[in-house]
């Protein structure tokens, strides 16, 4: 797959002794583990035990209450964690009004520093099974459709850390053996797949973060 010919070295994403709030509410503290390119990591526990909190946090989107949170690029590169961080919630974020390539080059501009791949767009299209879709309005989309156009960004925009919480809602068998598709070419090429999920992703034996629960780091 094309949106993989950029290949990750030495990556290396930490967390120490990391706590977060949900308000005024402690949601989880001193967690603690270190994940490293290719390899898939799933973050498993109960419903409401942080999990979403914690991608946040690793992705540059919250401020943690306490601890760190590092990332190693085996390269010089002072740009914020964020940028380098994909993180797929269980909303799709698309724009119903705008067709299914206008979404996904939206979000090249967005998440690209401007640039808008017609290269990458197309293959993201075509990998997500989503070239007949590409002129209709996301409004109009199944669940199922909105889902894979959501997980489209991956391959539309290039970034080495991949933060995915549920990814696997609303996503038939075949799509599913898509995701995990991705998710196996993504760390074959050195990069961090961070899932967390309830679900088998299809991938085998899979190295399993657990929250609220003693941590597998």
């Amino acid at each position: 797959m094309e949106a993989v010919r950029s290949h990750y070295t030495d990556l290396r994403l930490t967390a120490h002794e990391l706590a977060c709030l949900r308000g005024d509410r402690l949601v989880f503290d001193d967690v603690s583990f270190s994940v490293k390119g290719g390899e898939v990591t799933t973050l498993v526990g109960p419903n409401g035990v942080g999990k979403t909190t914690l991608l946040r946090a690793l992705g540059g989107l919250l401020r943690a209450h306490a601890g760190t949170v590092t990332l190693e690029t085996g390269a010089h590169d002072d740009r914020p964690r964020r940028v380098h961080c994909h993180f797929l919630g269980p909303q799709d974020a698309l724009k119903s009004a705008m067709t299914v390539s206008e979404n996904l080059v939206f979000w090249q501009h967005y998440l690209g520093d401007g640039a808008a791949s017609k290269e990458a767009l197309n293959e993201a299209l075509e990998t997500l099974g989503l070239v007949d879709l590409a002129d209709i309005p996301a409004g109009f989309l199944s669940t199922g459709q909105r889902r894979r156009a959501g997980l489209a960004r991956l391959v539309a925009v290039h970034r080495p850390i991949w933060l995915l919480d549920e990814p696997t809602l609303g996503l038939d068998v075949a799509s599913r053996q898509i995701l995990a598709d991705l998710l196996l070419q993504h760390v074959a090429v050195g990069g961090i797949a961070l899932v967390a999920t309830h679900a088998d992703l299809g991938l085998g034996p899979v190295r399993e973060l657990r929250l609220g629960l003693e941590a597998t780091a």
